[in-house]
């Protein structure tokens, strides 16, 4: 066997059963979010999202959560970066929560829009100030030459904010909002025989809620 293959934890941290769930998916959500934090798992806000490209090419990469509002999931980055150019040629995605020492995973899936310029701009301001003129250094997914060049970038944005109390808002930086029309809550059991809990949205508002195998 490979030492890949070799590679086996038996889980046994607890159970999740459809009939003990919370009816609302993103109550649920909030739960084992808090039982993440608690637990003092590192990151519990980090996930994937798995987005389109425009030749169908699927891409992933890991963000941070900033928000759980308005039925959706919230988070920031650069509009020009790939993910940002995903988005708008396919405004759908999915994102992955996995908090290993509970032996959990949380999938959601939906479309992605933009939040407003009010909500970015109140999120971007609440940054510290040296992650505001961050937002301004960086040109996000391009080719640089070297590490030198973020350097100069940022000698550059640090002289033209220095005697500015409020940076502004790039053109370029935001939020989106994914809006769940899945969601499924996963926990590991012993012999691979776990827990799978989907949620599906009806199209009266509601949730169906149904055990898939695992």
């Amino acid at each position: 066997m490979s030492k890949y293959a070799d590679l086996r934890i038996e889980y046994k941290k607890a159970m999740l059963e459809e009939t003990t769930v919370k009816s609302d998916p993103l109550a649920q959500f909030d739960q084992w979010f808090n039982e993440a934090v608690a637990a003092e798992i590192p990151e519990p806000n980090a996930f994937t999202l798995a987005t389109v490209g425009e030749n169908g090419t699927p891409s992933a990469r890991v963000l941070l959560l900033k928000g759980v509002d308005h039925g959706g999931f919230v988070f920031y980055t650069n509009y020009t970066s790939d993910k940002a150019k995903d988005i708008k040629q396919f405004p759908v995605g999915s994102m992955v929560f996995l908090w290993l020492g509970l032996e959990r995973q949380v999938r959601i899936s939906g479309p992605i829009s933009k939040v407003s310029r009010e909500e970015s701009e109140a999120y971007f301001h609440s940054r510290p100030r040296e992650s505001q003129i961050g937002a301004w250094v960086s040109p996000q997914s391009k080719i640089i030459e070297s590490r030198d060049v973020l350097e100069q970038n940022l000698v550059e944005a640090n002289e033209r904010f220095k005697d500015v109390d409020v940076i502004p808002l790039p053109d370029f930086w935001g939020g989106y909002r994914l809006v769940p029309v899945e969601i499924e809550f996963w926990q590991g059991r012993p012999s691979r025989l776990h827990d799978r809990i989907l949620y599906s949205e009806h199209e009266n508002g509601g949730w169906r809620i149904d055990r898939l195998a695992p």
